[in-house]
């Protein structure tokens, strides 16, 4: 499959060549290319020779210069241009087995592309994994990876991802360490399952792999209701346990969720060492909390002004902290509004699964100029919500103000807001 344009960057070089969105590259130095991973390395050549096919159907050469590692420009509408390797998985956690009907398409996508893992930090559990692969990997110094591990025990990694190749792990972690590829490893905790002894075993086997493994996060289990297994969640007790285990291994982490659902405090920020694996929730709101203490806050407002902050219950009480500190500038008022997921359960708590209409329910009454939402909530480069409602419709039915905060680990954005309806600092 051709490599198609999305876009190219302002004043870069594929501006220049007139590149546009539609346009497919079709092969540099006569190369074709099977992903991003080509792209990028042949894009290290300060002489270039670029096939592209223009959304006329005519076929340009374009032969250029240009320095050393500097980038072109194009966006590309996927980093993968050949088939995802598919997930061949049927995990008894898997989120995406546990949607409803009617989401858009892309939701119900699972992809286990090592390829992905490398570039944007998807995760990966080892299944499909091909000698092929292994020497790709190997010849391009590829790395680090984030991968799927959830146990070390062979048995219970097939019965875990119900696919008779899960049993490998270790082996192929084996490979890793003696090939120096470093990765990050991640553990879905399911109680009963995969938790205390069995968890001490796989942090122990882990261990033995040393520098390979750059990071571990502990995550709980997700339940929808819309959940067919006889799965359990995580309780105070379990997520105690948990981290009491986790303790005792370096680089070891457990997510955000685990501290709030232990009622236990968020750990200070040396516990997270280089904040390897956000995405997985696991520091998150940590970054947020120091960044909210590193910046200086206005005085005092020209005009009152009203602030609902709309997030998950999970960030609730970090939240909260800010919300009250910021109520302390004079005309400032701030609230703070948990949503709560009627439409995946109430075991669902993160701000990442906010549909648009259980966020409509929960600020359509309440008093404010502006409701505060992260990013997250939203499709990635878009306004749309998982359900696919935008926010605009948001807008329409709760006839609200919204200020989406874009970095969800900053304040920054939303303490510049404030700042032009500020008197003195």
């Amino acid at each position: 499959m051709p490599a198609t344009v999305n876009g190219v960057i302002k004043n870069s070089i594929a501006e220049e060549l007139e590149i546009q969105s539609g346009d497919e590259i079709l092969s540099i130095d006569n190369t074709k290319m099977s992903d991003m991973i080509d792209y990028n390395f042949l894009c290290k050549s300060e002489n270039l020779t670029l096939e592209v096919k223009k959304k006329n159907g005519e076929i340009e050469v374009i032969e250029l210069e240009k320095d050393f590692d500097e980038d072109l420009g194009i966006v590309f509408e996927s980093a993968v241009f050949d088939r995802i390797k598919p997930c061949l998985n049927r995990c008894i956690f898997c989120f995406v087995d546990q949607q409803p009907k009617g989401l858009r398409e892309s939701l119900y996508v699972k992809d286990d592309d090592y390829r992905l893992s490398y570039l944007q930090g998807t995760y990966i559990t080892l299944t499909n994994f091909t000698e092929k692969d292994k020497e790709r990997i190997k010849k391009m110094h590829l790395g680090p990876f984030y991968v799927s591990i959830h146990t070390t025990n062979p048995e219970l990694r097939v019965k875990m991802l119900r696919n008779p190749n899960a049993g490998k792990a270790l082996e192929n972690l084996e490979w890793f360490r003696k090939n120096k590829i470093p990765f990050h490893a991640q553990i879905v905790l399911c109680p009963d399952i995969n938790d205390g002894d069995e968890l001490e075993r796989t942090l122990s086997d882990l261990a033995k792999l040393k520098n390979t493994v750059l990071s571990t996060a502990i995550v709980p289990v997700g339940i929808t209701k819309f959940r067919d297994e006889n799965l359990k969640r995580v309780d105070k007790k379990c997520a105690q346990k948990t981290i009491e285990i986790a303790s005792k291994y370096k680089r070891v982490c457990c997510s955000d969720e685990f501290f709030l659902i232990a009622e236990r405090e968020i750990p200070k920020t040396a516990y997270y060492g280089s904040f390897s694996q956000l995405s997985d929730g696991v520091g998150t709101i940590r970054l947020l909390l120091d960044d909210f203490k590193k910046h200086k806050l206005p005085k005092k407002l020209e005009k009152p002004v009203k602030f609902a902050f709309a997030t998950s219950f999970a960030a609730k009480g970090a939240i909260s902290l800010i919300a009250d500190e910021l109520s302390k500038i004079k005309n400032l008022e701030c609230k703070v509004c948990p949503v709560k997921s009627e439409y995946w359960g109430r075991d669902i708590t993160v701000a990442g699964l906010i549909t648009s209409d259980d966020l409509i329910r929960t600020v359509k009454d309440v008093e404010a100029d502006f409701v505060v939402i992260p990013s997250v909530m939203l499709r990635p480069y878009s306004e749309d919500f998982l359900d696919g409602k935008n926010l605009d419709y948001v807008k329409q039915m709760t006839n609200k103000e919204f200020f989406v905060i874009k970095n969800s680990y900053s304040v920054s954005e939303l303490i510049d807001f404030l700042v032009s309806f500020q008197v003195a600092v």
